[in-house]
C-alpha cells in the first residue's frame, strides 16, 4: 500500500499507534463504571482487616515482650530450712526453691510470697512449725540475664493475706538494663491477650535449651545453685515467654491459659501493651486454662503506691 503524498513516513507510521491509543482511551472513558460496595461492606471489610493487624500484633507479643524486658526479669534461687528445739532431737529440713522476680523501681523487684517465704500457704510446713519448727530463709539470691553474678535479695516485706512480696538487691553501677517495668494503670478485662514471663521448671528447662557442651555437664546435676551459678558465667540465664488469654478476673485473682510450670512463680503477666497487669501465682495440674495470677493492683501498697 502506498503512503499518501506529501504525508511524510514518521507520521505514516504512528498514526496506527495513535488510533488504537484513542480507541483504548475512550471504551475506558465510557465503560460502564463498576459499582461502589455497600457501606455495610465496606464496615465489615474495615473490621476483618482491624482484626487481623490485631491478632498478627498479638502474636508477636511473646517476642517483643522478652526484647524490651528480659533483662529486668529474673531467677530467684532460696535455700530454707525448718530447725527444731534440741530436746527435740530432729534434724532440720532443708529445701531449695526456684522462683521468677521482675523489677518494679530501683533496687526492688517483686515476685510471690511464697518463693522469698517457702513455708507461706504450705500444709506440710504449717504441720512442721505447729510441731515447733522455725523456719528461716538461709539463702535467697536473684540471677539476671546478661549478668555473670547472683545477687543478694535482702529487706524483704510480704503482704498481708496476698501471695505477694518484693525484696531489694544492689546491682553494680556498671549493670545496664535492669529498668522497672511498668505497672498497668487501666484494670484488663476478660478476653485480653496476657503474655507471661519467667522461668518455669527453673533451671531444668534452662540447662535443657543450653548448648551441647554445657548441657553434657550440667544436666545430671543436682546442686541447683552451682548450676545457676555456672549458667550466668555462660549468659545462659535467660526467660520464657508463653501467650494466652484472661480467662476471668476475681477480686484480685486471675484466671488465664498463658501456660506456665513450678519455676514461674512470681513472674510478671504482661497485657498486648507490654504492661504488667499481674505476677503469676500457681498453675493447676492437668488444666492449662486454669493458671492462676494476682493483679498488680495488690502490689502497689507495698511500693506505696
Amino acid at each position: 500500500m502506498k503512503r499518501p503524498a506529501g504525508i511524510s513516513r514518521w507520521y505514516w507510521r504512528l498514526t496506527p499507534a495513535l488510533l488504537i491509543a484513542n480507541l483504548v482511551f475512550f471504551a475506558l472513558a465510557f465503560r460502564p463504571a463498576s459499582p461502589r460496595p455497600s457501606p455495610e461492606l465496606a464496615n465489615a471489610v474495615g473490621k476483618l482487616t482491624a482484626e487481623v493487624s490485631r491478632l498478627s500484633q498479638e502474636q508477636a507479643m511473646p517476642s517483643v515482650v522478652l526484647s524490651r524486658h528480659r533483662n529486668s526479669i529474673c531467677y530467684i534461687y532460696a535455700l530454707y530450712s525448718v530447725s527444731f528445739p534440741a530436746w527435740q532431737g530432729r534434724h532440720p529440713i532443708r529445701t531449695r526453691v526456684s522462683g521468677t522476680g521482675f523489677v518494679v523501681a530501683n533496687g526492688v523487684l517483686a515476685t510471690n510470697r511464697h518463693v522469698v517465704q517457702p513455708w507461706f500457704d504450705d500444709e506440710e510446713d504449717a504441720a512442721l512449725i505447729r510441731s515447733g519448727g522455725q523456719p528461716r530463709v538461709e539463702e535467697l539470691m536473684a540471677f539476671f540475664p546478661d549478668q555473670q553474678k547472683a545477687l543478694d535479695l535482702t529487706d524483704v516485706r510480704v503482704a498481708d493475706g496476698a501471695d505477694i512480696a518484693i525484696a531489694r538487691f544492689n546491682a553494680p553501677a556498671s549493670v545496664q538494663g535492669m529498668r522497672p517495668l511498668p505497672l498497668a494503670e487501666s484494670a484488663p478485662v476478660p478476653g485480653d491477650a496476657v503474655v507471661v514471663v519467667g522461668y518455669p521448671m527453673g533451671v531444668t528447662a534452662m540447662v535443657a535449651k543450653s548448648p551441647r557442651k554445657v548441657y553434657q555437664r550440667l544436666a545430671y546435676s543436682h546442686e541447683i545453685e552451682n548450676v545457676a551459678r555456672d549458667l550466668a558465667q555462660h549468659y545462659l540465664i535467660r526467660p520464657s515467654a508463653t501467650y494466652g488469654h484472661l480467662g476471668d478476673i476475681v477480686d484480685e485473682k486471675m484466671v488465664y491459659d498463658a501456660p506456665t510450670a513450678q519455676g514461674g512463680s512470681g513472674g510478671p503477666v504482661f497485657n498486648s501493651k507490654g504492661q504488667v497487669i499481674g505476677i503469676n501465682a500457681a498453675y493447676i495440674d492437668g488444666f492449662t486454662g486454669g493458671n492462676l495470677g494476682i493483679s498488680v493492683e495488690a502490689l502497689k501498697p507495698l511500693l506505696g503506691h
